[in-house]
């Protein structure tokens, strides 16, 4: 059986990048999404394994030490900073079972990923038509008071510097068109996997 493959996208918060992941996914039932494991709390509407695999801290941090997170991340501006992170064995499931995994991570956890599997993965960065143009989408969405809006505008063009190191970039100025180019480079990278064209 071949080996499968890892299809990485990445983008600035307000890039429409979770929009362009889920249009992939249905195009492509057979594809495998990465679920994260998070320290946070178990919303209500929530699954266990679908949403996100929910772990307590004691257990994150033991998978930290014993290194079966292939990225991981802390964030600060949460209460209390909650853990997020891939587990290393949902992604060696899908390798091995010749399976194409969409990930839909940030900047630094897709290098990471890169650097640990640089033969199976393919990173996609989904840029902005403009920096001007990001900073427009995340005020009209009205959901962040001004101090966060700056931290997420900060983060933002640290991403876009990294976002320079991808295999690709792909510009959402339209979006019909970036999902377009996207799928192209799924097709051309998992021709010998197991996903149906």
């Amino acid at each position: 059986m071949s080996r499968g493959k890892l299809i990485v996208l990445s983008a600035p918060s307000g890039s429409g990048k979770t929009t362009i992941a889920k249009a992939i996914m249905q195009k492509y039932p057979e594809m495998l999404f990465s679920v994260s494991a998070t320290t946070r709390p178990m919303r209500n509407e929530e699954k266990e394994g679908k949403d996100y695999f929910f772990l307590s801290r004691e257990q994150f941090e033991k998978k930290l030490s014993t290194q079966d997170l292939v990225e991981w991340e802390k964030y600060p501006d949460e209460t209390h900073g909650n853990y997020y992170g891939t587990l290393k064995s949902e992604v060696e499931r899908a390798l091995t079972g010749g399976r194409v995994m969409l990930f839909d991570v940030d900047v630094k956890g897709a290098l990471s990923i890169k650097r640990k599997y640089p033969q199976d993965a393919v990173l996609i960065f989904i840029k902005p038509p403009s920096f001007e143009a990001l900073k427009e989408r995340l005020i009209n969405r009205k959901t962040e008071d001004p101090a966060t809006m700056r931290r997420r505008l900060e983060r933002a063009e640290m991403e876009m510097e990294k976002g320079r190191e991808f295999d690709f970039q792909v510009v959402n100025d339209e979006l019909e068109r970036a999902i377009a180019e996207i799928d192209a480079i799924i097709k051309e990278h998992t021709h010998s996997t197991t996903l149906q064209h």
